[in-house]
């Protein structure tokens, strides 16, 4: 297995970029590996590590297709929903939580 380069933060060659980078662009790793990493260095912990990947290699994002909305709206609707109301809450249901914030607010009835 063969390293990749390292690169401090802001460092960067130019043609690189992270994925947030491309996805700003439009654009998508499309299937190529990590070309070199970033690392911003952290006074108590470990550096901070982004991956770089070559932007004459990266493919388009692909379009939204009706199939696909529907499929997102579904499940953020199902995050949205709370099981022990059935309600849609209007926000996504806090996974600490479990339920929306009036159920679990609401005084349980097996005390």
């Amino acid at each position: 297995m063969s390293t990749v380069p390292v690169y401090r933060w802001r460092l960067a060659p130019d043609g690189m970029a992270t994925r947030r980078q491309l996805r700003a662009a439009g654009l998508r790793p499309g299937g190529q590996d990590v070309a070199a990493q970033l690392e911003r260095p952290r006074r108590r912990r470990g550096p901070l590590v982004a991956y770089l990947y070559l932007v004459e290699r990266a493919k388009p994002v692909r379009p939204m297709t009706a199939r696909r909305a529907a499929a997102l709206a579904k499940a953020n609707a199902a995050r949205r929903t709370c099981p022990a109301c059935r309600r849609d809450a209007g926000y996504v249901i806090p996974a600490a939580l479990g339920m929306c914030v009036a159920c679990a607010d609401a005084p349980s009835s097996s005390s």
